[in-house]
């Protein structure tokens, strides 16, 4: 009997380094069925780690499954996949090649203009049984970058510490609506954050130009877009990597999918830690306890009139600094051997958690 495509692509996309675990009702079924057709689903489950052009995919296809595939027509399909962000597309040597995309951060985050409120509730569903296992795993999807102005001034910060140095080294910027709070919205969950918040970038000049989910930048639009998120109490967080960042999402406990396994599911290293910690001047803090309602993590307590700072909890965001009317917190680089390794790229983030994960990646590279 043929196996179900959707169950062929829920095992597909779990046998990548991201993860994709079941459910024992088949949520995940549920919500693979609603985005993808039986056809496409088919198709992405068959997909590798590494672009292949049409051609090289219509020969894979001959000879391990025994299924004659016309390389032009197959382009078509593949290219309007792409389209709808199932699957990723990027020039090769060959030409345009092909990729299988992980369903976080990937497919899910692609789904910005299909999301309505039925594949939100599919979602919900799924993630409120399955998400925190993928979110234990190291190393972690997201890093903490610290709010700017947060660090004190005598303090070193690398290129991929820094939301402002990520931000000027790309050669184009954009800014897109938050799937994350949208989702939650469409679930009768609203946030009072912003939704027009989430940034892309890219080191290609121009290539949000006329896209239809994407509102092109320039630099300085970013800049005022990232302080934006900063006034707004948000924090700063980038895929785990130190090259080739390509978005800087800013995030909330009540919306995020990620910062809400810390929230709703108790999962204390949910996201990778900045290199930085809160420290407190306690000759200048006066108890009002401002900072305490700006802290996301819950890392800001009281004790007689003092601020006092949990380092295990404190990711050295950032977001409680600004908030301080007289100026007696400010983020120090952690000790060296409290510092988390930072893979260098994303191939070298996806070898790591394949580690942990104990995956063999050798047939989907």
């Amino acid at each position: 009997m043929t196996q179900n495509p959707y169950e062929l692509l829920a095992e597909r996309l779990d046998r990548l380094p991201n993860g994709f675990p079941g459910t024992s009702d088949g949520s995940e079924l549920s919500l693979l069925s609603y985005i993808f057709t039986p056809e496409e689903a088919l198709l992405a489950s068959r997909l590798r780690v590494f672009p292949e052009t049409s051609d090289e995919i219509s020969a894979r296809f001959s000879q391990e499954y025994q299924e004659a595939r016309d390389s032009g027509v197959l382009q078509d399909e593949l290219k309007s996949m792409a389209r709808k962000g199932l699957i990723r597309a990027e020039k090769t040597a060959g030409g345009l090649g092909f990729a299988a995309l992980p369903f976080v951060v990937g497919i899910f985050e692609m789904q910005i203009n299909r999301m309505d409120e039925k594949m939100a509730h599919l979602f919900e569903d799924y993630y409120r049984q399955a998400f925190g296992q993928i979110m234990k795993i190291q190393p972690q999807f997201h890093r903490i970058i610290p709010v700017n102005e947060s660090v004190r001034m005598d303090m070193e910060i690398h290129p991929y510490e820094s939301a402002s140095q990520i931000v000027s080294q790309a050669q184009a910027w954009g800014v897109l609506d938050c799937i994350c709070r949208k989702q939650k919205a469409l679930i009768g969950e609203p946030c009072e954050h912003p939704v027009d918040i989430c940034m892309a970038l890219h080191h290609r000049p121009g290539v949000f130009d006329n896209k239809p989910d994407i509102r092109a930048l320039t630099r300085e639009e970013a800049l005022i877009t990232l302080n934006r998120a900063a006034n707004a109490g948000l924090v700063h967080s980038v895929s785990n990597n130190q090259e080739g960042i390509t978005y800087i999402c800013n995030c909330c406990t009540c919306s995020c999918g990620i910062l809400r396994g810390m929230a709703e599911l108790g999962i204390a290293n949910v996201v990778a830690r900045s290199a930085f910690v809160n420290q407190v001047d306690e000759g200048l803090c006066t108890g009002c306890e401002l900072c305490a309602d700006s802290c996301q993590f819950e890392a800001l307590t009281f004790s007689d009139d003092q601020v006092q700072i949990d380092v295990l909890r404190c990711v050295g965001c950032g977001v409680c600094v600004p908030v301080c009317p007289d100026g007696a917190l400010g983020l120090v680089r952690r000790k060296e051997e409290d510092i988390l390794p930072v893979p260098v790229n994303i191939m070298d983030w996806g070898m790591q958690r394949a580690q942990s994960r104990h995956l063999d990646l050798r047939d989907i590279l």
